[in-house]
């Protein structure tokens, strides 16, 4: 009986030991993550205190400013008269650097012709022997291209960038009340797409005389915007319908083959001729073909072009695709400039203030392309373009020339043609409607 007593109280002592000794080991670890604990936030504490110290704060802001003040950053804005050479030389940078970066421009072909009021960007490294690490050049107002120096090479990575725009396409009509210009501007559409609008109809239309009180005007074209929803460029025409005196003359814009398109009359006819009915936009007749009294000579003699009179500067738009033959001082012409058409056709356009860009004896020009702007240099009375058409050799009325139309849509083509035209009748209703 003692011995079972004295054996069950050695068992409960046993298991007590081990209880005791698991407590223990569970204070143990809780005191040492305690005090580890503590010391881990006294550390971030220290580390915080020293972070607020204004000595330290104005250490970590001269390490960072002398870090940015490493790089220049130079923007410009091209302005009439300057030059890659010139803007390039502006650089406070050496002359290897310069020959560099011009010798990267020339060979983009993008860059052949630079524009007034195109963006630069340079970042130069001061701390790399001030060489220019990387620079941009804004093409147009939707492109840019970005030149990225190569690492230790004197060589430049090249890469055309695209501005992520979203396109949209506007639908807008007036009625014209005293001139097309003033009514486009007034129903909030931007000048350059009054002027290609005013370019595609001046194959057949006088923009003085053909146009009435109360004829109005319809057009869908290209807007392009960006994230915040701001007009940045326009871009195509896609329809548009002039209404004179009840006459409907619609035009449809159609790709013949990937990359070219035209402007075609409902019935697949293109609008472009030959030459352009009047090479200016927004001028007054005022001096006809044939015999009159010369305003500065005081005799009567042959008038043998039409007069245009136009504010000064006003551009003047080649005719017609062709070669210029002259750029330069024709007497009492002034500045004029000569371009062969064909071997059927030449133009003349006399008076001018200045000649347009690139524009000399030699250079192709485009229809509607600026060729000079409006002046009254040599025998002139005022700012006026004197233009005159030589049709085999003979100088004609220019007022009164016929000329055939251009290309007309035929077979395939005219289907293709007639399917693009049902859904760009679709898309005007579309867009009239939302209007209203």
């Amino acid at each position: 009986m003692r011995y079972i007593i004295k054996k069950n109280i050695f068992k409960s002592f046993k298991e007590l030991s081990i209880f005791l000794w698991l407590i223990a080991l569970i204070l143990v670890t809780f005191i040492t993550y305690k005090i580890y604990e503590n010391n881990r936030i006294n550390r971030y504490n220290t580390l915080f205190s020293a972070l607020n110290n204004s000595y330290l704060q104005k250490t970590i802001k001269e390490i960072s400013n002398s870090l940015e003040k490493r790089y220049i950053h130079l923007n410009y804005i091209t302005k009439k008269g300057d030059t890659y050479l010139s803007i390039i030389n502006n650089l406070n940078i050496n002359s290897n650097e310069k020959k560099l970066i011009l010798s990267s421009i020339k060979n983009k072909k993008q860059l052949n012709i630079l524009k007034t009021g195109q963006k630069f960007y340079f970042k130069i490294d001061k701390l790399n022997n001030a060489k220019v690490t990387l620079f941009k050049i804004q093409t147009d107002n939707k492109n840019e291209i970005l030149f990225t120096r190569l690492q230790d090479k004197e060589k430049y990575k090249i890469k055309s960038i695209v501005k992520d725009l979203k396109k949209e396409l506007v639908y807008k009509e007036s009625t014209i009340s005293s001139s097309l210009y003033s009514s486009a501007i007034n129903s909030g559409i931007k000048p350059n797409i009054i002027i290609d609008f005013a370019r595609l109809y001046g194959f057949q239309v006088d923009f003085q005389r053909d146009i009435w009180k109360d004829d109005s005007f319809q057009i869908i074209y290209e807007e392009f915007r960006d994230q915040k929803n701001n007009l940045i460029d326009t871009g195509n025409i896609i329809f548009a319908n002039l209404n004179l005196q009840d006459t409907n003359y619609e035009m449809y814009r159609y790709q013949i083959k990937k990359g070219e398109y035209d402007y075609f009359d409902e019935n697949g006819k293109s609008v472009r001729k030959t030459l352009m009915k009047t090479p200016i936009n927004g001028a007054r007749l005022s001096s006809s073909f044939g015999k009159r009294k010369h305003p500065i000579l005081g005799y009567t003699k042959m008038h043998t072009g039409t007069d245009f009179a136009a504010p000064m500067g006003t551009p003047i738009l080649a005719s017609g695709d062709g070669r210029v033959t002259k750029a330069g001082w024709c007497g009492g012409g002034g500045n004029c400039v000569k371009i062969k058409h064909n071997n059927t056709y030449q133009t003349i356009y006399a008076h001018m203030s200045k000649f347009g860009r690139g524009i000399k004896r030699g250079v192709k020009v485009k229809q509607g392309q600026i060729i000079g702007y409006v002046g009254s240099t040599g025998l002139s009375t005022g700012p006026h373009l004197h233009y005159e058409v030589i049709e085999n050799g003979r100088k004609i009325n220019s007022q009164k020339l016929r000329l055939p139309s251009g290309k007309i849509l035929k077979g395939e083509e005219r289907k293709n043609f007639e399917v693009d035209k049902i859904k760009i009748d679709v898309l005007k209703s579309n867009l009239i409607a939302k209007i209203n």
